[in-house]
């Protein structure tokens, strides 16, 4: 989080006023006046020459005066500033961390761990923990089976070797009795446990086209069921802690709120904020209108990538208010992507 080329560059003064002012705000949610400043700020110069440099930080649009107050709140440019040069970051206590280990423990199905994962980011930090769902594609399956439901749908039960289970019901162009699906899960779990699910319809389709006549009937049920079980699907993104914004200060507007909440709901925006962290290491913070999204204006997003096998399968962060700790968000985002992506135990393809 270095300093960018469009980043003011300010004296040592200007830059004390402005950490201390923005530590006030985030701490009280009160705009922050020259005399609050003269006390807290450790600086030997009277109330006047911070009203001097509070204009001029103003000025280059890093403060905004509330009209119905004499003191002054950072503007989404003063906490970027504020975040890439001027904040101190302090490693999670060893605590929380164990903590974060204990309730993401290894060896727990990947949907499970996902749900606790965003959960614990919401209550340690306050606000809305959201989690990407890894592309089940590039996991191995250990076991599927099938059950015949009526006469065009089957349940599929998928085991897959980061232990999650998942169950669809898939519809079928013909009715299957209980003989087949045992006969093509036979043949998938027999040639393809172990493997990668996004290998696998690529296999089944290059054997069909050079099998003998004899294999060609059980190839065609298990390329039609296979793809349907194996193909993507389900919620790619976990969401907890929505409604803790209610009570947040500066999101009390209703119309602000819907909007926020709606794109929750929608799921498809945030996702794609997301992924844009898939490949960058470390901790990202998107504030207000950085994220591009009009109803994320008023909020800040700190994500972070999970990996596994030095692989990276998504990405988790925390949805705030800008008038966020970021001293307190940003290790504990970092944390529980370590604790994820160490628990996560996929058998990679």
């Amino acid at each position: 989080m270095s300093r960018r080329p469009t980043d003011p560059i300010l004296d040592p003064r200007a830059r004390q006023l402005l950490r201390t002012l923005i530590g006030r705000y985030i701490q009280s949610g009160e705009p922050v006046g020259s005399q609050t400043l003269a006390r807290h700020a450790g600086l030997d110069v009277s109330p006047a020459t911070i009203r001097n440099i509070l204009s001029d930080l103003e000025d280059v649009g890093l403060l905004s005066a509330p009209h119905t107050s004499a003191g002054r709140i950072p503007t989404a440019q003063g906490y970027r500033l504020f975040v890439d040069t001027l904040l101190q970051v302090s490693p999670l206590p060893e605590g929380e961390v164990s903590r974060l280990r204990s309730e993401l423990p290894a060896g727990s199905g990947t949907q499970a761990l996902l749900g606790s994962a965003s959960e614990l980011l919401s209550a340690m930090t306050h606000f809305v923990g959201v989690v990407s769902v890894p592309n089940r594609a590039q996991f191995a399956f250990r076991r599927i089976g099938f059950v015949p439901i009526d006469a065009q749908r089957v349940l599929a039960i998928v085991v897959l070797a980061d232990n999650d289970v998942q169950n669809r019901i898939i519809q079928t162009r013909r009715p299957y009795d209980a003989g087949e699906l045992e006969r093509v899960a036979n043949y998938l779990n027999t040639h393809f446990a172990g493997r990668a699910v996004a290998d696998i319809r690529a296999t089944l389709l290059r054997d069909l086209r050079t099998a003998r006549a004899e294999m060609e009937t059980l190839l065609a049920q298990s390329v039609e069921l296979a793809e349907q079980v194996l193909a993507p699907g389900g919620d790619d993104m976990v969401v907890a802690g929505q409604t803790r914004l209610m009570g947040v200060q500066e999101l009390s507007d209703v119309d602000r709120l819907r909007d926020l909440f709606e794109a929750f709901a929608r799921k498809r925006e945030i996702l794609q904020l997301l992924e844009r962290t898939v490949q960058a290491p470390g901790v990202r913070i998107f504030i207000g209108e950085e994220t591009g999204l009009a109803p994320l204006e008023g909020v800040s997003l700190v994500t972070a990538p999970y990996t596994s096998g030095g692989r990276v399968l998504g990405v988790l962060g925390v949805i705030g208010p800008t008038r966020m700790a970021y001293e307190r968000v940003i290790p504990v985002v970092q944390a529980a992507a370590d604790a994820l992506g160490a628990a996560i135990q996929p058998d990679l393809g």
